[in-house]
């Protein structure tokens, strides 16, 4: 009756539904209507072409940032520095975006690109320093966020402006925006890099599971001794895994550079974007199609919230709470599939 492919969809389907569930709970408990509040909630995301616009626009990094968690856990390593890749691409697209005038054939992907390279550059770091002296890829990770966030705000002020807190907007030339679709949301923020986001997913499984490099980065994640043993560079195998999740990061980071914003403002704390992508990676079972649904469900409730304070009077926190319950359950798997399975001895 169920298989274990039926088993690993079900389990983000059902740690939704309980969250949602649990939610609705919370919400009764303090004197909420939660279904005024969850309608208030699809409406702030659905409710007409400019929240739409906004939600889409909100998913769009978050696929990036997911992308680059799942693909190094898909091998085996576990990028908690998405965050700091982040930053140093929305960095570099607006440095080139500011910088240089060029026709936009090669402005805009000369942009995206070098988002690209910093993120890779970033994910490096990590990498080379757990191939070479086996330094655990958490530990880097996490340190690397702090540097990006401060290194992203010195170049800011000292290096691209002087003394400036924000650079000047990029040349139209170098931007993802775009007034048809502004106008057709009511100019909401949505812009052109949804279409980078969707082709990056397929990107993704296209290398993990169509390429014998993927197969290799697979192989190294699962068991990297045996695949020593079968004459794969393990080392090289792990410095890659980490510059292409990097590489998604960066194109994150790029999203609200040249998409977004427009700019690089100096930040007194991390956007969450990367922090975001963990637990839509781990709702999305860290598959490409997985993680484009998660970061939908993430961008959805993330605007949606904003509607629930002044219709239905249910503060935003709790949204956060209903996201907290999802990926607690998501990482609570095992008793789900114990339950499923339960359920399939007693059904023979």
């Amino acid at each position: 009756m169920f298989t274990n492919r039926t088993i690993n969809i079900l389990i983000p389907i059902i740690s939704v539904f309980l969250g949602l569930l649990v939610g609705a709970i919370i919400m009764v408990v303090f004197g909420y209507n939660p279904v005024l509040g969850y309608g208030a909630l699809w409406e702030g995301a659905f409710g007409d072409s400019y929240f739409f616009g906004e939600t889409v626009r909100m998913v769009t990094p978050y696929i990036l940032s997911g992308l680059a968690v799942a693909f190094a856990l898909r091998t085996g390593l576990l990028n908690i520095g998405v965050e700091g890749q982040v930053f140093v691409g929305w960095l570099a697209s607006v440095w080139v975006g500011v910088a240089f005038e060029l026709p936009m054939v090669i402005h805009l992907p000369l942009a995206i690109l070098a988002a690209a390279a910093a993120g890779a550059f970033w994910g490096f770091i990590p990498g080379i320093l757990k191939a070479k002296l086996g330094v655990h890829e958490v530990i880097v990770t996490i340190m690397m966020n702090y540097i990006a966030l401060y290194s992203t705000n010195a170049i800011v002020r000292h290096v691209i402006t002087e003394g400036e807190d924000q650079t000047e907007r990029i040349a139209g030339s170098a931007s993802l925006a775009s007034e048809w679709i502004a106008e057709m949301t009511f100019y909401s923020r949505m812009h052109y890099g949804i279409l980078i986001a969707f082709l990056m997913a397929l990107i993704m499984w296209f290398i993990l599971n169509k390429t014998t490099r993927g197969f290799e980065l697979r192989s190294v994640g699962y068991n990297p001794h045996a695949s020593n043993y079968a004459g794969m560079s393990v080392g090289k195998n792990i410095v890659l895994a980490m510059m292409i999740s990097g590489a998604f990061a960066g194109l994150a980071g790029a999203m609200e550079g040249l998409g977004t914003y427009g700019y690089l403002a100096t930040k007194s704390g991390f956007t969450n974007i990367g922090f975001e992508g963990i637990a839509v990676a781990l709702l999305g079972a860290n598959t490409a199609l997985g993680v484009v649904l998660a970061a939908f469900l993430f961008g959805t409730l993330k605007i949606g919230a904003l509607n629930m304070p002044t219709v239905a009077g249910v503060p935003t926190e709790l949204v956060e709470i209903v996201i907290a319950l999802i990926i607690f359950f998501v990482a609570s798997s095992y008793m789900i599939r114990w339950v499923i399975l339960r359920f399939k001895k007693e059904g023979k």
